[in-house]
């Protein structure tokens, strides 16, 4: 793991310190807090983290006594596997924590916190034009060759 970094559970002290990282994940992919998405929603997915019923998890980088990345993670079923499949689904690290270890070490966060679970795979999904994180993700995992198609209903 990178010189003086913690990855650890986030916990609920963590709010203040975690929501502009979350705010800035969600400005990366377009959608500012004020517009797209609605408050409630932020205030779900915090409760979620601490729900033992959820199946919504997340860890927190820290470093020198602050927060400079977050990564939340689902188990969900499978039709293919008896064990849950473990869905990466929100990766950030602050402008200035970038490229020094930061994602690397989430995302093996997210590896071991599956291996544990008795998950076999993990996956996510990313935009085709953020390559600065498809240089890390081609370090760390494979490639599906499986495209996304979506449709809002």
């Amino acid at each position: 793991m990178a010189a003086g970094l913690t990855v650890r559970p986030i916990a609920r002290e963590d709010y203040e310190a975690w929501r502009p990282l979350w705010d800035g994940y969600n400005a990366f992919y377009g959608r500012a807090a004020e517009t797209a998405l609605p408050e409630e929603i932020t205030h779900l997915t915090w409760g979620r983290f601490f729900d033992p019923a959820e199946p919504v998890h997340a860890f927190v980088a820290e470093r020198d006594g602050r927060l400079i990345g977050l990564v939340h993670y689902i188990f969900h079923r499978s039709t293919t596997a008896a064990s849950p499949t473990c869905y990466l689904q929100d990766l950030f690290t602050s402008a200035q924590a970038r490229r020094s270890g930061v994602g690397r070490a989430l995302i093996e966060a997210v590896y071991e916190a599956a291996r544990a679970a008795g998950s076999v795979r993990v996956y996510w999904l990313t935009h085709e034009t953020n390559q600065t994180a498809m240089r890390l993700y081609d370090q760390v995992a494979d490639k599906s060759g499986f495209l996304v198609y979506r449709k809002d209903v």
